[in-house]
């Protein structure tokens, strides 16, 4: 039996369907979420196998005192999934700088923080898996959400800098990267007007929003069969180093993946013509 320490467990969303998947295998989950009142009952069902604990992730004071809440609850924690994070449209000229910093607050410092919080007890373990939820917008740029792109391409960044750092001491990391799936992710949107300063990207803006709105409920990604998927790689010997959910998903980085291929091969002449001239 593992222990999975999963944040973002709001109802409906991929934390969630973590959490039910680990559940179903026999295993025991701590689930953290802002308003933990909105699990009690889902809880109850589950006995001494669940623990609901409240979490605002940007908050590094009380990530550390949570982890260690769950440490002490069920002994040790096998298994993290950053889940929790949001994105905001707005350009990269334009949207509000106090939004931005938020923005990296959520997606990707609290990702370090909860993972600095859990690493000691796994590396003193020698054992672990660490599950990344990043986004297909972390490997493929997303104009309306560039500083949601970016935040996603630095955990990208640091998960693969984890990823060797820790291996050594048996811990695993995945980075996972969703296309759209039918979790309340695009649920607020309609409730969120463009508040974009620069009238010149307005029309873009609300053509995003419009197409996310129109999507709600109807994205094409199954969220269990996306979980189930991401427990099958974490539970081999070698897990990837990262895995697409979607079929859109997929299409969308093979071919950005393809492009990128192609442009440096296209320079490559370009790149070698910079280095000093071989010794003779």
């Amino acid at each position: 039996m593992r222990t999975w320490f999963i944040t973002g467990g709001t109802p409906g969303g991929f934390g969630m369907a973590y959490a039910e998947a680990a559940l179903a295998d026999g295993d025991q989950v701590a689930v953290t979420v802002r308003r933990p009142e909105e699990l009690r009952g889902w809880a109850a069902r589950h006995g001494n196998r669940v623990l609901v604990l409240p979490l605002d992730v940007t908050d590094a004071a009380q990530a550390e005192r949570v982890v260690a809440r769950a440490e002490e609850h069920f002994g040790a924690l096998d298994v993290l999934v950053n889940n929790a994070g949001r994105g905001w449209y707005g350009s990269i000229e334009g949207m509000d700088d106090a939004a931005v910093r938020r923005l990296f607050e959520l997606n990707f410092f609290a990702v370090l923080t909860v993972t600095r919080a859990v690493l000691p007890g796994m590396r003193a373990r020698r054992s672990g898996r660490i599950v990344n939820m990043s986004s297909v917008a972390g490997l493929v740029g997303v104009p309306g959400f560039g500083f949601y792109t970016a935040a996603k391409f630095a955990v990208e960044g640091m998960t693969e800098v984890l990823r060797q750092e820790v291996a050594p001491f048996g811990i695993r990391v995945v980075a996972v990267e969703p296309g759209a799936f039918r979790t309340r992710a695009y649920a607020g949107f309609a409730d969120e007007p463009v508040t974009e300063a620069i009238a010149d990207y307005r029309r873009m803006l609300e053509a995003v929003r419009e197409r996310m709105i129109g999507e709600d409920g109807k994205q094409s990604g199954d969220p269990a069969r996306g979980v189930r998927a991401v427990i099958a790689a974490i539970d081999r010997d070698d897990p990837p180093d990262r895995l697409v959910l979607g079929g859109a998903g997929y299409d969308a980085v093979a071919a950005d993946l393809e492009h990128r291929l192609a442009e440096l091969r296209a320079q490559r002449a370009v790149s070698r013509s910079v280095d000093f001239p071989a010794a003779p």
